[in-house]
């Protein structure tokens, strides 16, 4: 028993140290992912993924430095083991609440609506990924009544060792700016995808969708049938045969929302206004975690708890107002009357089955999408120059480690510059390097604690971790 509560413990510290520590070298595979050929739909356009920006994008969603109070990161509304959704009906700001819903982020990048947010109000995903960094309640850059401005966020982001390595990975210079990090976030957000569902496997073995799945039961394939089929109307909207029409809103292999949609009749806020443009949802895919529970509430008001409550609304638009119901999309209508499915029970017990097919398994624990900060909020970057800048690399070291009022910094270059950073990115002391291999540097100065090294010389640098004890 001692035996195996120790090699838990060391590898849950090898795991938080592997977590805290990003290898430029040695990078995630976010760019070469395989997608199903079945796949056709692609919003990337110019921002191609590639696995620098990508990781830099990882960082970035999960850095509570990008929050006013330092409490908030991308990833505390979008938390990956609930396919980077939220289970609040809400989520919890700076400043209050989110104004709707927290949308599951997966498989952002395989749609054919290029629009984001619930209101489609951001033309595409770069420009959606700052403006919950600019909202007051959210993360609270948002310059209102006093409060720091989005430029202000990128100096602070920019004394900050680990970015200043990423971003001179990347492009030559340690710089970051919004496009950077719009692009950075958006590739990151779009390599998180999820093909490894029971319907993936159902799917590569036949040639379309209308046909039986070979490996799903009868249930799951008359799910799947409902979901295809349209729906055939009799009198007053009342349905009489046919499916339910899913799919001409939520297209089959991507499951994603179709770009030309209307309102579903979900219309109050959760401020308990009204608003007929929420158009934008979600891709169907992963709606349940893989012990077949929701991935948080659904509709952007966070209205519904189950899928029994969705498809008791779908199931019943014809008894909405007529005001609501001449304003919904028309494919949720016959003529003027809205649509009355008459769902049987067992019609209700098929279709769910089948969008259970569409969970994954791998997204919701794979590393490359994880955080990776330590428990601390600690991060390392290590050789922040890498071949793809045809930069050579230099190594260095510091002795003592932990130092006291002195430290000896040996390189196999010589270096222009020494700086020294504290933990919150700061700049605490500079120097000017002897011109050799070995630089003595007096931190009498400084207090005991965690600090970061910066060698410079022209476009090359080098971080290494410091530890200083008094």
């Amino acid at each position: 028993m001692a035996i195996y509560v120790k090699s838990t413990i060391l590898l849950l510290m090898l795991i938080i140290l592997a977590s805290s520590t990003i290898y430029l070298g040695s990078l995630e595979n976010y760019a070469d992912q395989e997608i199903p050929e079945y796949i056709t739909q692609d919003n990337t356009e110019d921002n191609t993924i590639n696995d620098l920006e990508a990781t830099l994008g990882r960082v970035l969603f999960y850095d509570k430095q990008m929050s006013i109070d330092k409490s908030i990161a991308c990833a505390s509304c979008h938390i990956q083991q609930f396919a980077f959704g939220d289970t609040s009906l809400v989520s919890t700001g700076v400043n209050g609440v989110t104004g709707r819903h927290s949308m599951r982020l997966i498989n952002s990048r395989f749609a054919d609506e290029e629009r984001f947010f619930w209101d489609e109000r951001a033309a595409t995903l770069e420009e959606q990924t700052t403006m919950p960094i600019q909202d007051h309640a959210e993360m609270g850059y948002s310059g209102e009544n006093g409060a720091p401005t989005l430029d202000d966020l990128i100096l602070e982001l920019n004394q900050l060792p680990y970015y200043q390595e990423l971003c001179f990975a990347i492009n030559g210079d340690p710089e970051l700016d919004e496009s950077r990090m719009q692009n950075a976030i958006a590739q990151f957000i779009r390599s998180i995808q999820s093909f490894d569902s029971k319907y993936d496997d159902g799917r590569a073995q036949v040639d379309n969708e209308s046909v039986s799945f070979p490996n799903f039961t009868p249930s799951e394939n008359r799910g799947k049938a409902l979901y295809l089929g349209d729906p055939i109307f009799g009198n007053e909207g009342n349905r009489i045969d046919g499916g339910i029409g899913c799919a001409s809103c939520h297209g089959p292999p991507e499951f994603a929302i179709d770009p030309v949609t209307r309102n579903n009749g979900v219309i109050i806020e959760v401020n308990g206004s009204q608003n007929f443009e929420i158009k934008k949802a979600p891709t169907l895919r992963d709606l349940f975690n893989p012990e077949g529970e929701i991935n948080g509430p659904m509709m952007h008001n966070g209205q519904f708890a189950t899928l029994g409550e969705v498809l008791n609304h779908y199931n019943t638009i014809g008894f909405l107002p007529m005001s609501t119901v001449t304003q919904v999309d028309p494919r949720l209508r016959s003529e003027q009357f809205g649509q009355k499915l008459n769902l049987t029970p067992s019609e209700r017990v098929d279709i769910r089955n089948f969008l259970l097919t569409l969970t994954g398994s791998n997204v919701y624990t794979d590393p490359r999408w994880s955080d990776p900060f330590d428990p601390n909020g600690d991060i390392e970057v290590i050789d922040g120059v890498t071949s793809t800048h045809n930069h050579t690399q230099p190594t260095f070291s510091m002795s003592p480690n932990p130092a006291s009022d002195d430290v000896n910094v040996y390189s196999d270059t010589p270096y222009d510059s020494i700086e020294i950073y504290n933990e919150s990115g700061q700049r605490v002391a500079s120097f000017k390097s002897n011109g050799s291999d070995n630089n003595n540097l007096d931190i009498s100065h400084l207090q005991g604690g965690i600090y970061f090294v910066r060698l410079m010389s022209g476009d090359t640098s080098r971080v290494s971790k410091l530890m200083i004890s008094k």
